[in-house]
């Protein structure tokens, strides 16, 4: 089964640095698309920042300069590296890809959303 998981959230002070992670696991035939999203209590979910499998990037405003994604295609892995963080950063993060691959039975599936469990990032003042 395709599924996908982040790791590095934490604690981490204003104007530090924190780097997430987001890996894609099961058979795998091709992922589009792959994004980091964040909701902070009481907020909706929004896009911080998605990337295609050409490497075109597109970026929240509220985080443009400050953080950076990129992928490895090859390990079907995507970063988010979060340079200068603010409090206001603070939410879930959660990893989005778009997956071409195969499920338990072997049957294809395309353009299947998936999505993480979600990694908490607090930056404290």
């Amino acid at each position: 089964q395709v599924q996908l998981v982040e790791s590095g959230g934490g604690l981490v002070q204003a104007g530090g640095s924190l780097k997430l992670s987001c890996a894609a696991s099961g058979s795998i035939f091709h992922i589009t698309y792959m994004g980091w999203y964040r909701q902070a209590p009481g907020k909706q979910r929004e896009l911080v920042a998605a990337i295609t499998s050409g490497g075109s990037t597109t970026y929240a405003d509220s985080v443009k300069g400050r953080f950076t994604i990129s992928r490895d295609n090859a390990q079907n892995t995507v970063y988010l590296q979060m340079n200068n963080p603010k409090p206001e950063d603070t939410a879930v993060y959660y990893c989005n890809a778009d997956v071409d691959g195969y499920d338990s039975g072997s049957r294809f599936f395309e353009r299947r959303s998936l999505w993480g469990q979600g990694t908490q990032v607090t930056v404290s003042s």
